[in-house]
């Protein structure tokens, strides 16, 4: 029996739930990192694909993960490329459903965007949740997931890029360090990689249901 493409594993349901197109174009992506986020003790909660958490869950800021993907080689095997302590990454987190799913008409709010993100070298070998290191403060800081009452349910999305190099920098004048509120809405993460030569190489999400 061939094995298990853990790439449409990952991609199924971002299409399922409309990560894509809605958040990622219809185009060939193809994830080279399992993404993940963390929230603090006592809840420990993870974003899951889909999953559905809530507001208190989400409260703090979380802690990044990272998973090489193993995807098959010309011969059918299962290979993963090797996170380095050299490769740097930058994570966005946005909500397409702002102010709600059926009227985004703020797609995306900018939740956090955070550069220079590596992976821990902390346990040599270890192959799975390598707990990413925050190396710079973030572009945006982090705002928790607050959705309007009534307004059904929310997908919460976190996309991680490859950086062109470790010296990546938003330049200071962009829109990305506005952190009020009208200033993270109407955002796009996919545009802002493209703009800044990053390479998008995992996504996660979760839904959380607004309170009536």
């Amino acid at each position: 029996m061939p094995p298990i493409d853990p790439l449409s594993t990952l991609v199924s349901p971002l299409t399922e739930h409309k990560i894509i197109p809605e958040v990622i174009p219809n185009s060939s992506f193809s994830p080279s990192v399992l993404l993940s986020a963390q929230w603090p003790k006592p809840n420990n909660k993870k974003a899951n694909f889909g999953n559905t958490l809530t507001v208190e869950d989400t409260r703090e800021e979380p802690e990044i993960l990272f998973t090489p993907v193993a995807i098959p080689d010309s011969t059918g095997q299962l290979v993963s490329d090797n996170l380095t302590a050299e490769t740097t990454y930058t994570l966005a987190f946005v909500d397409p459903d702002a102010p709600s799913r059926a009227d985004p008409k703020y797609r995306q709010f900018r939740h956090w965007v955070v550069t220079g993100l590596k992976a821990s070298p902390d346990i040599p070998g270890k192959a799975f949740d390598l707990t990413a290191v925050k190396t710079k403060k973030a572009v945006t800081p982090y705002r928790p997931p607050g959705p309007g009452p009534g307004t059904g349910t929310h997908r919460y999305v976190f996309l991680l890029f490859q950086e062109p190099n470790s010296t990546f920098n938003v330049p200071p004048s962009s829109p990305e360090y506005g952190s009020t509120l009208e200033e993270r809405r109407s955002w796009n993460a996919v545009e802002f990689g493209k703009k800044y030569d990053l390479k998008l190489v995992g996504v996660n999400f979760f839904l959380l249901n607004a309170a009536d």
